[in-house]
């Protein structure tokens, strides 16, 4: 097998015109370019230049060589970019917006975890349940969680998980009113809801089952911190993601109500220009993030 170098030599000196001109472009004298040309023809056993003191011209042989080497060259600078590329270690600012639930029950376990792995990033997190624009407020990552399709916005969009949302209540509120045994009896028992005009909570169980239910509204919000507290003060039942109550649940400051029963699921996705999206930065934090169990 011929020398890569050597297919260097030969393709600089056929880029410039010369070796002349290609020991200036390469640094090395003009005998040290042309000398390596000639080990290449030996090597092939075939002229590859016409050359003389006035003229620089290849041999048929010469071309098609030329085009596979420059192919070649071409591909090994490919394979050693791809390679720098993943074994470098990020570095730079990282822009992340995400609202005040998904940063409590999800971003801050993980960000000192990455912090440690990429000790050269600096992450700027953003927290707001407003809606972020982040292009034109300047943001690399947007982490949302949300229930139904996020609209196409022309950002770049990866799902990190789906969990199911399920029912919660204070073990004080079911002692008091009994335990639901069934998606009937929720029609007896206060819900904790996110809207008026979320008032009908769609369940789904086992083997397909579908049920519609309709608790007594006992309170209102949009904010899954505020549904969280007040289920655990005993306000009645509520729906929320799984991940959001499993330290509640773990600790028995709240208990699952109908088990073999959820109430829809909740996606989070994270969102990035797509530009941006090709930062090897910004891109070590999207892996990072989509598998953090993996990459740390």
């Amino acid at each position: 097998m011929v020398n890569l170098n050597d297919l260097h030599f030969f393709v600089q000196a056929v880029d410039s015109g010369g070796f002349a001109a290609a020991s200036r472009r390469l640094g090395y004298p003009k005998s040290t370019v042309s000398k390596r040309v000639g080990e290449l023809e030996a090597a092939l056993g075939a002229r590859l230049i016409h050359r003389t003191s006035r003229s620089f011209v290849l041999t048929d042989a010469g071309q098609d060589f030329y085009d596979h080497a420059r192919a070649a060259l071409i591909e090994a600078e490919a394979a050693e970019h791809s390679v720098r590329s993943r074994v470098a270690e990020p570095s730079g600012i990282v822009s992340i917006t995400a609202s005040v639930p998904t940063v409590q029950f999800y971003l801050a376990d993980q960000m000192p975890r990455l912090a440690r792995k990429y000790p050269k990033l600096q992450i700027r997190l953003h927290v707001t349940d407003r809606f972020v624009d982040l292009v034109q407020e300047g943001f690399d990552i947007a982490v949302r969680s949300h229930f139904a399709p996020l609209p196409d916005s022309g950002l770049v969009q990866r799902q990190v998980r789906t969990e199911p949302i399920i029912l919660v209540a204070a073990a004080d509120y079911l002692s008091l009113r009994g335990t639901p045994l069934s998606p009937e009896d929720l029609a007896h028992h206060d819900g904790l809801l996110t809207a008026p005009s979320a008032k009908l909570w769609q369940l789904s169980g086992g083997e397909g089952r579908k049920a519609t239910v309709a608790p007594a509204p006992r309170l209102f919000a949009d904010e899954s911190v505020a549904l969280l507290k007040s289920a655990e003060a005993g306000l009645g039942i509520a729906p929320l993601p799984e991940a959001f109550v499993a330290s509640a649940l773990e600790s028995g400051r709240l208990v699952r109500v109908l088990p073999g029963w959820h109430a829809g699921a909740v996606t989070t996705t994270l969102l990035t220009p797509h530009r941006r999206g090709q930062l090897p930065a910004v891109r070590a934090v999207i892996d990072f993030l989509v598998r953090p169990d993996v990459s740390s």
